[in-house]
């Protein structure tokens, strides 16, 4: 009996201090954070991480502005929907107040036109689309996207499965604007693409960096990251920056709209501007930090590698893919699946 009542004892008094253990709902792309530092936030501070993960900006987004009620307190969206987020009042001006680690940001990330002053979103990571081929396969590569559509690459390369990626870099290789929003340039990036399907070996998505590392498609486009860890495992692997230019992109931090744990997010978000925090993400994930103070703890080796680190002369030629009028997205996904029947 006295045992009974100790235990009833014990669950009134500590039930409630399990339940209101405080949590944050953290919505990302798959791998993009390590998990290790998932952890180590979570022994820290004490507050639990519920992660879910998606494979495309675009379902992020459908599912923010499906849910009246946003069950989400961190989103990890790319420049041009943080844009597109920003335009429908979908994000949290941010508390810079709770984000002392913010002073570890790379200068050059301070200041951007798609969120002026970082007001709602920091970035994370961020890479490259450009060119890579195999030297042991491919001896005269080529150093721009224009020459992909050589006849001698026939049923040769991997292109990305990526819409906005693939047309930028068509719309670059005519020498228009990667965002550019002219329906009649855009038809002419999509003609030119039905050229260029006799060339198309593969779409890559979901297994890029073992397509690369096996020797399924020895040319091609990649997102760098994918290249600095398949050139671990195959050292004939190669990255170019084409002289036509090339894609940058922005993976950033965000706090949605109506985020339930407000106090939460911003404690995540000021963990992962630790600079041990953007180290960790480089090592692992073979991509860029804007953190300078975590790019300055990296062996020495990785910060000089130009796959990872472009020099700011070969920046110059890099863009970043803007947010595009709805309209400009539905032709663009016309287009795609019109390619994808012709392939």
């Amino acid at each position: 009996m006295i045992k009974q009542l100790l235990f009833l004892v014990f669950s009134v008094c500590f039930t409630p201090l399990v339940l209101a253990r405080p949590i944050v709902n953290v919505y990302t792309w798959a791998n993009e954070i390590p998990m290790e530092l998932i952890w180590q936030f979570e022994q820290e501070t004490g507050i639990k991480v519920n992660l879910s993960t998606y494979d495309s900006n675009e379902t992020m987004y459908t599912k923010l502005r499906a849910n009246k009620t946003n069950i989400y307190d961190v989103v990890v969206p790319s420049t041009d929907f943080i844009e597109r987020l920003l335009a429908q009042h979908l994000l949290t001006k941010l508390d810079m107040s709770k984000l002392p680690n913010i002073k570890n940001l790379d200068p050059m990330f301070q200041q951007n036109d798609y969120d002026p002053n970082n007001q709602h979103s920091i970035p994370l990571v961020w890479g490259s689309v450009g060119l890579y081929y195999n030297d042991r396969w491919v001896t005269n590569p080529p150093t721009s996207w224009r020459m992909l559509w050589d006849s001698r690459w026939r049923n040769q390369l991997m292109i990305l499965d990526d819409i906005r990626s693939v047309f930028s870099v068509t719309l670059l290789s005519l020498g228009y604007d990667p965002n550019d929003e002219n329906p009649q340039h855009i038809a002419a990036a999509y003609q030119d693409l039905l050229r260029l399907v006799p060339n198309i070996k593969l779409f890559g998505s979901y297994a890029i960096q073992s397509a690369i590392i096996d020797e399924d498609a020895n040319l091609g486009m990649s997102w760098n990251g994918d290249i600095v860890k398949a050139f671990a495992e195959n050292p004939h692997i190669r990255y170019l920056y084409p002289q036509d230019g090339f894609i940058l992109w922005i993976d950033c931090l965000a706090i949605p709209a109506h985020a339930p744990h407000l106090n939460e997010a911003h404690q995540f978000i000021n963990f992962l501007l630790k600079a041990q925090s953007g180290a960790a993400i480089t090592l692992q994930q073979g991509y860029a930090t804007p953190n300078l103070a975590g790019k300055q703890l990296l062996p020495l080796a990785l910060q000089q590698n130009p796959v990872i680190f472009p020099s700011p002369e070969i920046l110059k030629r890099g863009h970043i893919v803007h947010h595009s009028s709805e309209e400009t997205l539905e032709l663009y996904n016309q287009y795609w699946q019109q390619l994808k029947l012709a392939f």
